[in-house]
């Protein structure tokens, strides 16, 4: 602390300037960061009606006092976890340490998309999700055998017809790449048991693919299957923006445990295996088949892997 005309002063250190500065009981940190002469954006003004002046508190967010009703109302519609506050209505009872993540227009432009209401549009934040990868057997032989048109209207047409399914179970559609499909439990909608509703639209995804196949078979006298890998963990997630690409999309090894899960499908000849942590979660409410131990592809250690009848 420094004291300044008979004032207390608390000390902020600014991690992305490397500087230090203080701030008076009464003012707030964009008040303190101003007068050090920071170039720190805040498009509106220092109203809380934009994320710009946001930061981190890195250390001593026991120090900043409680959000006004501003903050409040802005941290709720855009999901900011505890440690993300807004500069200017964050008054400090002691020393902190913060980072800038907003320093350019790029950021600015960035953070103003994340004020729309889809859903998704919330800054990234930790949730614990069930994630659900799920490839189609066979598949580089079906596709190497049709020409690439029908290859697409027959993985449009499997997608469209999945994605409903997945959106049933209060899951969403993260990613697919070829035939592989990433989805999420509990990103955007609240499930009581995510895992189970992951697995619940594995069922029903097998189910409808009777149907699927019946036209596949009719088509070009071929069939598909499906294998499934579900984990269970703590990831960020948010909405991810490219400009020309707007996702939902989960960071974290808990995601790539999943894909390496799914893939441990094809060493086990199973159809559908999930993770220890996915099988605490249901436990008592689904019949597991066998137990795998077995290593991970870029992972250490063993993992114990649980088949579920589909």
């Amino acid at each position: 602390m420094q004291v300044e005309a008979g004032e207390v002063m608390f000390e902020i250190f600014s991690q992305t300037d490397n500087k230090k500065f203080y701030a008076s009981p009464n003012s707030t940190i964009l008040e303190a960061i101003t007068k050090a002469n920071i170039d720190h954006i805040h498009v509106c003004g220092g109203n809380a009606r934009c994320t710009t002046c946001r930061v981190y508190i890195m250390d001593g967010l026991i120090n900043c006092l409680p959000r006004n009703e501003k903050e409040k109302q802005l941290a709720e519609k855009l999901g900011f976890p505890k440690d993300i506050r807004l500069s200017c209505q964050t008054k400090i009872s002691g020393n902190i340490t913060i980072r800038r993540p907003v320093v350019d227009e790029l950021d600015i432009e960035i953070v103003l998309k994340q004020f729309g209401d889809a859903p998704g549009t919330k800054l990234g934040q930790e949730k614990d999700l069930a994630i659900l990868f799920t490839d189609i057997e066979n598949y580089t032989e079906f596709a190497e055998a049709l020409p690439p048109y029908d290859v697409v209207h027959v993985l449009n047409r499997y997608y469209q017809t999945m994605n409903e399914i997945i959106v049933q179970h209060k899951g969403v559609i993260s990613d697919v790449a070829g035939d592989g499909i990433l989805a999420l439990f509990g990103a955007l909608e609240d499930s009581k048991n995510p895992v189970l509703g992951a697995i619940n639209a594995v069922h029903a995804m097998n189910t409808s693919l009777t149907q699927f196949n019946g036209y596949l078979n009719r088509m070009y006298d071929r069939s598909f299957g499906i294998r499934a890998g579900i984990n269970f963990g703590k990831v960020i997630v948010g909405n991810f923006d490219t400009g020309m690409m707007r996702k939902i999309s989960a960071i974290g090894d808990a995601v790539n445990s999943a894909s390496r899960i799914e893939t441990a499908n094809k060493d086990f000849g199973t159809k559908l295996l999930i993770s220890q942590s996915a099988y605490e979660e249901v436990k008592g409410s689904v019949e597991t088949k066998k137990m795998h131990r077995t290593t991970l592809k870029g992972k250490s250690g063993e993992y114990v892997l649980y088949e579920v009848e589909i």
